[in-house]
């Protein structure tokens, strides 16, 4: 267990359910999951952000209002090239991968953030990875481009959460700014979950970058 900060909940406004559908989904290597997707009115940036209920997620949200284990959440953005393509330039696709089957075990949200490149979006990091082909690091490239190093923000997905009823989570992420942000808005965070390490030759710098510049909570020594 963690203990969230004593804060002041920034204001947000609520979103609203507007579809919900069941969708089978089938990864290159032969898992298998069902997962309710929900898409949102009012969503803070106006994007087309989406929520996976997986496994037994009513369930989840039932034992944490009774004061049992909050329901597993993963706020994961968008990686084409990774989760799609299966680049091995960085961790993404199979952390997505991990994600479901962990969730579906647990019960609980899957979150799909449109905030491609860290929120620099498709074409810019392209632009970035041939920045770190010429020797700068994730970060570096990103501020080259005149970005920040991190221009997510988290508040549509503390809106999906708090329309699903999960005002309290267990976050599956190695990244300390996932949890502060949900925490400012309102999302008690009672537990920081791992995901495994997914080290590759081709993303050993990046993971080292994220772990030594950004904290995130990565463990290469193996």
């Amino acid at each position: 267990m963690i203990e969230t900060p004593t804060i002041t909940p920034a204001v947000v406004a609520p979103a609203t359910e507007r579809t919900r559908v069941r969708v089978p989904m089938r990864f290159a290597d032969g898992y298998s999951a069902v997962a309710d997707v929900a898409t949102f009115h009012a969503l803070a940036d106006g994007r087309e952000h989406l929520l996976l209920g997986l496994g037994d997620w009513r369930g989840a949200l039932e034992r944490a209002a009774a004061g049992g284990e909050a329901p597993l959440v993963r706020p994961h953005s968008e990686c084409l090239t990774g989760d799609v393509f299966g680049s091995q330039r960085c961790d993404c696709g199979p952390q997505l991968r991990e994600a479901v089957e962990r969730i579906a075990d647990e019960g609980g949200f899957l979150l799909y953030l449109r905030q491609e490149g860290r929120g620099i979006g498709l074409y810019a990091k392209l632009d970035a990875y041939a920045l770190q082909d010429a020797g700068l690091d994730t970060y570096e490239a990103n501020l080259a481009l005149g970005h920040d190093e991190d221009e997510r923000d988290y508040t549509a997905a503390a809106q999906m959460l708090r329309a699903a009823g999960a005002d309290s989570i267990r976050l599956l992420s190695n990244n300390p700014d996932k949890a502060t942000q949900l925490a400012d808005l309102g999302i008690r965070v009672t537990e920081r979950v791992p995901t495994g390490v997914h080290l590759s030759e081709a993303n050993t710098r990046y993971l080292h970058t994220k772990r030594d510049r950004t904290a995130h909570t990565l463990d290469l020594t193996a």
